[in-house]
């Protein structure tokens, strides 16, 4: 039997077959799909037949064909309560092939329906995730999160519930410490003072909640850099790129500098880029540049006097 050279799509024999053909001991071999079968490409002698095959059996043309065939679904997500693996019984009263179910299948299939409810949220536990993981969904549509990030701040809360971290607290300030601790893991420029607001919760308690979370799951955190702040700081401010430039090359600086310690690196940032907007003579003033680090004007000039003290003029 000869393989036919119309429309197969071959894979290595490396993938599929690792022989040698008996006929001509050539190692150039090949899968046929549409017929299962290991063929030499040298004489076009069948080496194996009835091979599984690993790809669908169905041919796409277009995306619109891929995801209209497609069986998998969503994938499996530490954001949802179940992870996406649960079942969902349909409430339709009809087959898989359409036919409507007699009256003795339909009091079954309710009957299966209700268990299946029930046993989904008869736990406090997958309740309370769920709970936490819609005001998750909330805070990443606010600030435009990455899902890796999501991913991250889920596996933190559900850590933390584990541990039974949660008792007694609001699961809104968890899920913003939670939240807070995957954007200093994943160095994302985000203050625990924008997290608390999108999730509509107290920063204070939410930053108790932080450090609790640190302490209990034994959280070996990176340290901030100010520079991630500094170019959304001046997008915000809409400085020029001189002014921008200028800044970094300062900031630079200051972080060799002891005074620096224990800053808070947000607000080190918006008093550097307003000392670079001085320095530039940019019509910018003290409130602007507050509001667009988020940061009070106290806390400005007093950030400000320890930039003087580096850069005096």
């Amino acid at each position: 039997m000869y393989a036919k050279a119309g429309n197969m799509s071959y894979k290595l024999a490396s993938e599929q077959a690792a022989d040698v053909c008996a006929l001509c001991n050539s190692k150039s071999i090949v899968f046929d799909s549409e017929t299962s079968e290991a063929v030499c490409s040298s004489c076009g002698m069948v080496i194996k037949d009835n091979i599984e095959s690993m790809g669908p059996e169905w041919r796409s043309y277009s995306g619109e064909d891929i995801e209209s065939k497609s069986r998998t679904g969503m994938p499996s997500s530490l954001a949802f309560h179940d992870m996406g693996l649960s079942t969902f019984i349909s409430y339709s009263n009809v087959d898989a092939n359409g036919v409507a179910i007699s009256a003795e299948q339909r009091s079954k299939v309710q009957r299966m329906r209700r268990w299946n409810k029930i046993s989904s949220n008869n736990r406090s536990y997958h309740r309370n995730l769920k709970n936490a993981f819609a005001i998750l969904s909330t805070i990443k549509d606010k600030l435009s999160l990455s899902d890796t990030l999501i991913e991250k701040a889920a596996y933190n809360y559900r850590k933390a519930l584990d541990k039974k971290i949660i008792k007694g607290r609001s699961i809104r300030a968890l899920i913003v410490a939670a939240v807070y601790a995957a954007c200093r893991d994943l160095s994302v420029p985000r203050t625990l003072e924008e997290i608390s607001a999108a999730a509509n919760t107290d920063a204070i308690f939410a930053g108790k909640c932080y450090r609790l979370l640190v302490q209990n799951l034994d959280l070996r955190l990176p340290v901030i850099d100010s520079n991630k702040y500094l170019a959304r700081i001046s997008n915000k401010a809409k400085v020029s790129e001189k002014t921008y430039r200028n800044a970094l090359e300062m900031l630079s600086t200051i972080k060799d500098n002891p005074i620096s310690h224990g800053k808070d690196p947000n607000a080190l940032a918006v008093a550097v880029l307003y000392a670079a907007c001085l320095k530039e003579g940019e019509n910018v003033s003290q409130a602007q540049v507050a509001v667009a680090g988020d940061i009070s004007i106290v806390t400005l000039r007093k950030r400000f006097q320890d930039v003087r003290k580096i850069f005096p003029s």
